[in-house]
């Protein structure tokens, strides 16, 4: 557990079903998390002494409800998905639908990535000038893609919607930081980079 930013915590954890190390991010002073997994060494009584309890997550797509429904268990926190994802969630996991420009819990603004599916989403954190992305953009020594075989049959016509998608989010949202959900943090000149990636 590490705070990246003032207030912002980094975590990573190994993904029962993937089987790979998998990154989740806690805003402090809101007391939101994005695509949370439990850490395997605080757990979530780390949550609970928080300054700020637990009040919502935010899922960056549908394959990240992770650890989601025990938050809500333990917190009574809501979660939030953008909505062309909902088809995913059964009636155990009860989250809220968001469309793409909407305000979240913590200030947050949700962003369309799409591309690489229907409901991927950037989210805005502009009280930490923070950029939140899902699997569109990963960070492994430097900004890329997900390996070819999750780009599905025309992969560079999917990287090339990527990079429209990322260029459209950085000339509209201010970020100097990036939280990827598959990487490490970018701390300082995210959208630097991230022009430099969407230029290819």
């Amino acid at each position: 557990m590490r705070e990246v930013l003032p207030g912002v915590f980094h975590w990573t954890t190994r993904h029962p079903r993937i089987h790979i190390d998998v990154s989740s991010y806690w805003l402090d002073r809101a007391g939101v998390a994005i695509d949370p997994l439990v850490p395997s060494e605080r757990g979530l009584e780390w949550f609970a002494e928080r300054t700020s309890s637990p009040k919502a997550v935010l899922l960056s797509n549908r394959h990240h409800y992770r650890d989601s429904g025990k938050f809500a268990e333990a917190f009574g926190v809501t979660v939030h998905a953008s909505s062309p994802g909902m088809h995913e969630f059964s009636d155990d996991q009860p989250v809220e639908p968001f469309e793409y420009g909407a305000e979240l819990p913590g200030g947050v603004k949700a962003y369309e990535a799409g591309a690489i599916c229907p409901d991927d989403t950037a989210f805005h954190i502009p009280a930490h000038s923070a950029l939140s992305v899902a699997d569109g953009v990963i960070n492994y020594g430097g900004l890329g893609f997900v390996p070819d075989e999750h780009l599905g049959d025309d992969v560079d016509a999917i990287k090339g919607q990527i990079r429209e998608s990322y260029a459209r989010i950085a000339a509209e949202a201010d970020f100097d930081n990036l939280l990827v959900a598959h990487g490490e943090p970018v701390v300082g000149g995210a959208q630097e980079q991230m022009r430099a990636f969407t230029e290819g």
